[in-house]
């Protein structure tokens, strides 16, 4: 019997690396997608034993050359995905495959989420190269919402990053990422004094113009795995009926509650213990 999806339950792809230890990636995506009331199916684009951040001596297997054949298989089925969500992807090989998935496999209306993963504080990852940068350009562009924090969004506009800025000059970055063809965007980690931050919601599809800002307290301690974190409770929230603009609200302040539930266990380095907060997610969620 062939899977074809239920609106009334929808089912989403995400498509990003699993650490088997490590709260990142998919080992946070599923169980959070899972809690928002989405049936979550997932395309490993690699297995690493760790994450790559703190731990020595970790183990990665890159998957790329298996996503032909787990595409052809589905497509043999009939499996069918409302939505595509992207994090991490190792090469621009696995960029390319996206698209190719949703035509093969999305429903007619299915919405592809991206988080450009590729870069903080205004320095590309090490893996990555200007050819990384513009094949995500073409993702993004594509998409029909990107979640780029500050240096994402200045490589995909080209335009050189600075920790000092205001938001005429956030503005100018998001008509540039439009007129780029960006649909709607949801811009992380903006700080517009020192004591909070925020994320920028600009949304094509509801009034080209409109520009909403949602500041939230900013804690100085950085946790590995909360911009993963971030998309995959916006991504869940979206999908089960909230608004762009509620979906980053309720995903900045579960972030924030994540942070502030481990700061204080220095032996939780490695993430945050955000299993502790799905219970509040649930809550969001459900809430009208």
């Amino acid at each position: 019997m062939s899977l074809i999806s239920n609106h009334n339950y929808p089912r989403i792809l995400t498509i990003q690396d699993i650490s088997c230890v490590g709260q990142c990636s998919l080992t946070v995506a599923l169980p959070i997608l899972s809690a928002c009331g989405i049936e979550t199916c997932i395309l490993p684009s690699a297995v690493l034993s760790t994450h790559t951040s703190g731990f020595r001596n970790f183990t990665c297997h890159d998957l790329t050359d298996e996503i032909p054949a787990i595409l052809r298989h589905w497509d043999s089925e009939g499996i069918q995905f409302d939505a595509i969500y992207t994090g991490y992807l190792a090469n621009q090989n696995q960029i390319a495959q996206v698209l190719n998935i949703r035509e093969i496999c999305g429903t007619p209306d299915c919405r592809l989420i991206v988080d450009p993963a590729m870069a903080d504080h205004g320095v590309l990852y090490p893996a990555f190269d200007t050819r990384h940068v513009s094949a995500m350009k073409e993702l993004c562009f594509h998409a029909d919402f990107i979640l780029p924090n500050l240096t994402e969004a200045c490589l995909l506009t080209d335009t050189p990053y600075t920790e000092t800025y205001n938001p005429d000059w956030i503005t100018d970055i998001l008509h540039q990422l439009k007129n780029f063809g960006a649909k709607n965007i949801i811009l992380t980690g903006i700080s517009y004094e020192e004591s909070s931050t925020g994320v920028v919601i600009a949304e094509t599809d509801q009034n080209p113009e409109k520009i909403r800002y949602y500041q939230h307290q900013r804690i100085a301690q950085r946790c590995h795995g909360t911009g993963d974190i971030y998309a995959s409770v916006f991504t869940g929230a979206y999908l089960h009926g909230k608004n762009a603009y509620d979906a980053a609200r309720i995903a900045a302040d579960f972030t924030v509650s994540c942070i502030e539930t481990t700061k204080d266990d220095p032996s939780h380095w490695y993430g945050v213990k955000f299993e502790l907060v799905l219970p509040k997610l649930i809550r969001d969620i459900h809430s009208k």
